[in-house]
């Protein structure tokens, strides 16, 4: 009987200690997760800005032809 006892304490010791120990590296972990978060959309902002501007640099299709010259050679002296 006393051994089941026993047991018990140190089964409700593991579950308490366990639930407790997550609650506290939820707590300390919940810090990073922002700043991730944060670094996150920041990259995300930086990808669609970069995107827009090779959109632009590509829309610019060819250059327009040159027009042709007209000009007459002149004579050449002998």
């Amino acid at each position: 009987m006393e051994t089941l006892q026993i047991l018990g304490w140190i089964y409700l010791g593991l579950s308490i200690g366990v639930v407790t120990g997550v609650f506290v590296l939820g707590l300390f972990q919940a810090g990073r997760v922002t700043s991730l978060e944060r670094e996150i959309f920041d990259l995300k902002e930086e990808k669609r800005l970069l995107k827009n501007q090779l959109n632009k640099s590509y829309k610019k299709g060819k250059p327009q032809p040159r027009k042709k010259r007209t000009w007459n050679r002149k004579p050449v002296k002998k």
